[in-house]
This record gives C-alpha cells, sequence and structure tokens, in this order.
C-alpha cells in the first residue's frame, strides 16, 4: 500500500499534466478557430473553379489534357493526409484504418504520405511509401498544396500511377471527423457538376483555359483537404486534451481523498498509540 509521501508525488505528477494537457487544449482551440475560418474561405473558390471546368467539359467535349485521360487500371496510389504529431485521439488511426482495406495484399498500390504518422506506419509495417511529405499537417499552405499536386500529377502523367486517390478526414466539428476517400486523378466527373447554366466566353481558347485550368483544380482539391485534415486534426487534439483534463481532475479528486484516508488512519493509530502507552504506565 503507498504511503502518504508516494501519493503525494503522484498529485504533483498528475497536476503537472493536468497543466500540460489543459494549455494543449487551449491551443488546439484557438487554431481550430482559425483552421475553419481556412476551410470555409476554400470552399466558394474551389466550387466556382469545379463550375467552371465543367462547363468547358459539357461545351467542348473534344477537348483533351493528360490528368482527364482514363486508362486500363495498373497502378494505384493513395495520397493520405495525417497528422505529424500524436496526442489527437484515433485522428491519424481513423485515417489509416480507411486505407488499409484498400491496400492490403495488393502489390500495384502504394503510398504518397502526408504527415509523420501515416508515414511512420505503412513504413514499419513494410508498404511501399513513392513520396512523403511532413511538418505542415496543422498549418499547411497552398505552397504545400501546389507541391503535393506537382508530384500527383506527374506521376499521373509518366504512367507512374493510373489512378490516384486521395484520403482525408473531413471536419463537421470538433466532436466529429469523418475519414473518407475520394478519386483525385483521373478527374472525370466535372462534367457531371452542377454548373452554372451561364456560358462562358473563353480567351484565348477553351483549349488553354482548360490547361490552366485542370492543374488549378487539382491544387485547390488538395488545399481543401489539406485545410479539412488541418482542422478535423485540431478538433480531434482539443477534445482528447479535454478528456485527458477531466481525467487527470478525476484522478487528483481520488488521490487526495486516499491521500486524506491515510493521513487519518495515521494520526488514528498514533494516538491509540499513545493512548495505550498512557495507559501502560498506570
Amino acid at each position: 500500500m503507498p504511503n502518504a509521501q508516494d501519493i503525494r508525488r503522484r498529485i504533483k505528477s498528475v497536476k503537472n499534466i493536468e497543466q500540460i494537457t489543459k494549455a494543449m487544449k487551449m491551443v488546439a482551440a484557438a487554431r481550430l478557430r482559425r483552421a475553419q475560418e481556412k476551410a470555409a474561405a476554400s470552399l466558394p473558390y474551389t466550387q466556382k473553379v469545379r463550375e467552371v471546368l465543367a462547363s468547358v467539359a459539357s461545351h467542348a467535349s473534344d477537348l483533351s489534357h493528360p490528368l482527364l485521360e482514363v486508362r486500363e487500371v495498373k497502378n494505384i496510389a493513395y495520397l493520405v493526409l495525417s497528422a505529424d504529431k500524436g496526442l489527437a485521439g484515433a485522428y491519424s488511426s481513423n485515417v489509416i484504418k480507411e486505407v488499409l482495406p484498400r491496400i492490403a495484399g495488393r502489390k500495384n498500390s502504394s503510398v504518397i504520405a502526408v504527415g509523420r504518422k501515416a508515414r511512420d506506419y505503412f513504413k514499419r509495417r513494410g508498404y511501399r511509401i513513392d513520396e512523403e511529405f511532413t511538418g505542415f499537417s496543422e498549418k499547411p499552405t497552398l505552397q504545400h498544396a501546389i507541391n503535393i499536386a506537382r508530384s500527383v500529377g506527374e506521376g499521373f502523367k509518366s504512367g507512374r500511377y493510373d489512378e490516384i486517390h486521395l484520403v482525408y478526414t473531413v471536419f463537421h466539428s470538433a466532436i466529429t471527423q469523418k475519414a473518407t476517400s475520394v478519386k483525385l486523378l483521373p478527374i472525370e466527373d466535372v462534367a457531371g457538376a452542377d454548373a452554372n447554366p451561364s456560358d462562358y466566353i473563353f480567351e484565348p481558347s477553351a483549349e488553354e483555359v482548360l490547361s490552366h485550368l485542370v492543374p488549378q483544380y487539382l491544387e485547390t482539391t488538395i488545399y481543401g483537404a489539406l485545410l479539412q485534415a488541418s482542422a478535423s486534426e485540431l478538433g480531434a487534439r482539443m477534445t482528447a486534451m479535454g478528456s485527458a483534463t477531466d481525467n487527470a481532475e478525476e484522478l487528483i479528486a481520488k488521490l487526495i481523498l486516499n491521500y486524506n484516508k491515510i493521513r487519518q488512519a495515521t494520526i488514528t493509530r498514533e494516538i491509540s498509540e499513545i493512548v495505550g502507552g498512557a495507559e501502560a504506565l498506570k
């Protein structure tokens, strides 16, 4: 049975942990608000780019682009967006679980890892990792999205990949985030998008517009997914650190109760010894 000194040390240790988790929760909450604003601000632009791309595809069906090419699927790559750091609950593991059934036992599948958690998980288990991007999962920028888009675009155009799927987490709230997978390349379903019925006049030509619009659509799609993943990570971390803080408070209360019981038992025993000694002197 632990003595009072051991319990005092444990209380001090748990209080230190509580301070850390409370600080991490506050930092995540502050960053989450900004991440939500960025994610919300990027949606209208992504939707408008998709709308214009759909209009080009529907009015100029004879045009082609390397990123629109549909071919026999031999090699598939999964662009997986995970966290760089832990202490975010099941955030990264949920993304990994979304990918695992798709690549398990398939030799023609590979991973493009964004975030250290996905990279480390798949590397330890012997999966093929073609590229990795780390160090910005909480604070992604457009340049990060451009770098990733260039890499996956070159891989698709060169024939290294016949399909590329994007696996990330959609942010609903600080408590609810859902891992999802979408086909990133080839871009197939833009013609079926709900485009604005207004006709566009393309200058200098629809072909020239398409050549610039398709890579831009790829970049904005990846950037939007990075922002969603960032908000999801921060929301998951805020929730996890809030639960950890609550658990620490409960544990401290139990330890204080045990400490008081031991003190009371020690005082009672000492009083009994004193009383017993006094009785023996009579």
